[in-house]
């Protein structure tokens, strides 16, 4: 039985999922002629209270598409230093929008808005125009961390301020919305624009939203069209989108409490050093001592446990839907035996 905890795009569609995307009536949806990507995007944009959708084929290239309709080449975007959009989008910001990227060194993928305010540039024919500030919830390379929604309304004050627009990369914002109690709503009156993707924790095999005002989205729409992401009988991918924010964001607890249980077990190990606090449902910790990381995860795997090595130092585990509780026991058990 193989057990994959490398990443939470590694789920595959449930029975539900499939039978879903089976009947799921389709059309062109260049054309605006899908029902069910056209649903999608309706039902999403009334989750969050915010006007209109767009379904894009990945998180990258929501995000990718938001950078661009929120900016021009020679802006500046301000970010945590960790943040996906930074590191993991394959220099898309400079590839796609021609901007540059102030990075903020933040706490675990987290910044504040006195960081946002000081990496402001002034009105000067020298500097980059400070554009657009994102962020991302929960933190990937944060260990799943989530922001304190009080510390999101001080940076979108700030962003207010300057004139700065404000966007989200919420590839697990649905993770961040059970762990902290919170509601789409509220997210939808900060952010200027919100990506939310569908096939991480919540099991969709692809796709991503992207939300925003209805002249916003419209924009976006072109740009997506520029990026190859036009698409035609799209609907079989949005009826798994639609099945799955309808039937498995009350499941992400299961994932996050999955995650608590490998990590109490870990902790009591020789070869482990710091686990960043676990909010949600990734572990990232320190490997130390006996073993090296790439070292640990070959003895793992030769389990049918796999994870990842993302540092010299560090190993990744990310619980998921098709992460059972039977499973967890197994890799509780055969961390014990290490």
């Amino acid at each position: 039985m193989k057990i994959d905890l490398r990443s939470d795009t590694f789920t595959t569609p449930t029975p539900g999922m499939l039978e879903a995307m089976f009947k799921a009536p389709v059309g062109d949806d260049v054309f605006g002629e899908d029902p069910s990507v056209n649903k999608l995007e309706q039902m999403t944009a009334d989750i969050f209270g915010m006007e209109a959708g767009l379904f894009c084929v990945s998180g990258t290239m929501a995000n990718q598409v938001a950078i661009k309709t929120h900016t021009q080449p020679g802006n500046e975007v301000i970010c945590d230093k960790l943040s996906h959009v930074y590191i993991y989008e394959a220099g898309g910001i400079a590839f796609n929008s021609g901007c540059q990227v102030k990075p903020i060194d933040g706490n675990l993928g987290r910044i504040t808005a006195e960081q946002v305010e000081e990496a402001i540039n002034p009105i000067d024919i020298h500097k980059a125009k400070s554009t657009l500030v994102s962020l991302e919830n929960t933190a990937n390379r944060g260990g799943g961390s989530c922001y304190n929604f009080i510390d999101i309304q001080n940076i979108k004050a700030v962003c207010s301020k300057y004139n700065l627009s404000l966007h989200l990369d919420g590839a697990r914002l649905y993770n961040a919305l059970v762990h902290k109690n919170e509601t789409p709503k509220q997210y939808g009156e900060i952010f200027n624009s919100i990506s939310v993707c569908l096939s991480k924790g919540l099991g969709a095999p692809v796709g991503s939203i992207l939300l925003g005002t209805k002249e916003y989205i419209k924009q976006a729409r072109q740009i997506r069209k520029i990026f190859g992401g036009g698409l035609r009988q799209a609907g079989y991918l949005a009826a798994a989108g639609i099945y799955a924010i309808e039937n498995h964001v009350d499941k992400l607890k299961e994932d996050h409490e999955h995650a608590k249980q490998i990590t109490a077990a870990l902790r009591k190990k020789d070869f482990i050093g710091t686990i960043i606090p676990v909010e949600t449902n990734i572990i990232i910790f320190e490997v130390k001592g006996r073993f090296t990381p790439k070292a640990l995860v070959e003895h793992l795997q030769k389990k049918d446990i796999h994870c990842l090595p993302i540092s010299p130092t560090q190993v990744r585990m990310v619980t998921h839907l098709n992460i059972k509780p039977e499973m967890v026991n197994k890799i509780i058990q055969i961390i014990d035996l290490i």
